[in-house]
């Protein structure tokens, strides 16, 4: 079994069944509370060398994939993370969000944010174990950040670790 990184352009034709089904994760458990069409997506946002789309591959399948595009000056924000529904539970989306961390440290990113829907426990406990902080209350029921004056996502930041240099 082999398994590799790979950058990969986000208007990539093997991609689009991939974030289709993504969207289609989105509807079934949200309805159209969050409509692929609400959310602008510019691909040029994950070009390098602000952004970056990437692919985990197994024997040339492409089992996950994660992205970051600038949210700020330090920030690169974290989108697109899916990990192939069968191989889920097993660190994979983990070993994506580790990978993005580091390439957007390497390009000079000192911050990482992201949001998930209110709708994702799966995704918050992610992002907890990887120590994110929350900006928002952990005990609120989450359901209660889908009515005003909340937009229905949940907000999390993560400062790097500063990279050693060795010499």
């Amino acid at each position: 079994m082999r398994e590799q990184f790979r950058d990969v352009s986000p208007e990539a034709p093997e991609l689009q069944p991939i974030i289709t089904g993504l969207f289609g994760e989105y509807e079934a458990r949200y309805g159209d509370y969050f409509s692929r069409d609400a959310e602008v997506e510019l691909t040029e946002w994950y070009l390098a060398p602000q952004g970056l789309f990437i692919v985990l591959e197994r024997d040339g399948e492409i089992i996950a994939t994660g992205a970051y595009k600038p949210f700020d000056e330090h920030t690169a924000e974290i989108k697109r993370i899916w990990t192939h529904s069968s191989l889920r539970k097993q660190g994979i989306a983990q070993r994506m969000m580790r990978e993005l961390e580091s390439r957007a440290q390497i390009a000079g990113y000192s911050h990482v944010y992201l949001t998930t829907g209110f709708r994702q426990p799966e995704a918050v406990k992610l992002y907890l174990s990887l120590g994110y902080q929350p900006q928002f209350d952990i005990q609120r029921n989450p359901e209660e950040y889908s009515v005003a004056p909340f937009d229905g996502r949940l907000r999390f930041t993560k400062t790097l670790a500063r990279l050693s240099k060795t010499a």
